[in-house]
């Protein structure tokens, strides 16, 4: 399913969003996707990365845009610039850790006020590597994501395990909100989405977030 192409050649841009606490993983799962690496020693992100890559979904092209955010509490003034024109996100925590499947509801609802209510959201319980020192249940996970109704999957970025098929999943389900708006935009005469898709204003969220003094380089 997966595959590397040029940088103009695709037929939509989707922006995805990794959310959660600090330290549970976002930029080792971003980095797994994106470029298929992993870091044990990676450090905390400050402010704002984002990566992409581009994967075929029922024939189409589809660029992912997938960015990552820092998950301390001194990088919240990112909040309306990070999650502008996002379709998807991926909400996680760490299995090992429960206070951070504790905070999932804070980060829910924060990604509920900024965003559109058609967005695609994962639950994601990572580092499932750990197996012995699992704080957070399957089960748990399961039911909070039926209760909610997001998606939900256990990922490894160490292992590599589920990466893939949880960016897949979300970029897969967004494509299928998007055609059915625009099928439904065909038939009721309104305009349909755009060739490209969502196409993302780095250029304006990219200031922005150079405004509140926190993006990276």
């Amino acid at each position: 399913m997966a595959g590397y192409r040029a940088d103009d050649d695709y037929d939509y841009l989707f922006k995805v969003v990794l959310i959660g606490d600090s330290g549970v993983g976002k930029s080792n799962l971003l980095s797994r996707f994106t470029k298929n690496e992993f870091n044990l020693e990676s450090k905390s992100t400050i402010g704002v990365e984002f990566a992409t890559r581009t994967l075929n979904v029922d024939s189409k092209v589809i660029k992912s845009q997938i960015w990552d955010t820092a998950g301390q509490e001194r990088y919240r003034a990112i909040t309306s610039a990070y999650y502008r024109g996002a379709l998807g996100a991926l909400l996680v925590y760490d299995v090992t850790r429960h206070a951070t499947f504790e905070n999932v509801d804070r980060w829910l609802k924060e990604l509920r006020n900024h965003t559109d209510s058609n967005i695609v959201v994962m639950l994601v319980g990572n580092k499932s590597d750990l197996r012995h020192l699992v704080a957070v249940s399957t089960e748990d996970g399961k039911s909070y994501a039926e209760k909610e109704s997001l998606y939900f999957i256990e990922t490894s970025a160490l292992e590599a395990s589920n990466v893939e098929n949880a960016f897949a999943e979300v970029l897969t389900q967004i494509y299928n909100v998007v055609s059915k708006k625009a099928v439904e935009g065909a038939e009721n005469g309104t305009a349909s989405v755009p060739a490209k898709g969502e196409k993302i204003d780095l250029k304006n969220d990219v200031s922005a977030l150079k405004r509140v003094g926190c993006c990276s380089t």
